[in-house]
């Protein structure tokens, strides 16, 4: 019987964006990179938001928790999972969590939390700022 080598993948890289478009040739292009949220008046809903990551360097199943978290840094705006399969250490995958319908309540710094296997891997800002 083999025995099943399971080496963790790293992050190499993660964007919020408005939409992910998957080309003919394959390629993906990303759409309204997000560096912040701009609302005049609160709450304000998102209809579409991305988070787009990249997963190398690792071997086996996995699974991907993205989530959204509010400007208290607990309450948990929305959360997507995927589940992905690395068969070598030379593959990659490009996962795409889709959120709709988002609804910010408060001005100030967000977060969004990438998890895998329920370990946070990445954490980073994403302001609502009003305009």
């Amino acid at each position: 019987m083999d025995e099943v080598t399971t080496v963790s993948p790293d992050l190499q890289a993660s964007l919020i964006c408005e939409d992910v478009r998957q080309e003919v040739n394959g390629m993906q292009t990303l759409v309204g990179i997000i560096n912040m949220i701009p609302a005049r008046v609160l709450p304000v809903a998102i209809l579409k938001l991305c988070v787009w990551t990249r997963w190398c360097g690792g071997i086996g199943r996995f699974r991907q928790v993205s989530r959204i978290l509010g400007a208290d840094e607990e309450q948990i705006l929305a959360e997507s999972q995927i589940e992905f399969e690395l068969k070598d250490l030379e593959s990659h995958v490009t996962n795409v969590n889709l959120f709709t319908g988002v609804q910010f309540q408060r001005y100030g710094l967000h977060y969004v939390e990438i998890l895998l296997e329920n370990e946070l891997r990445l954490r980073y800002p994403v302001p609502v700022v009003k305009v």
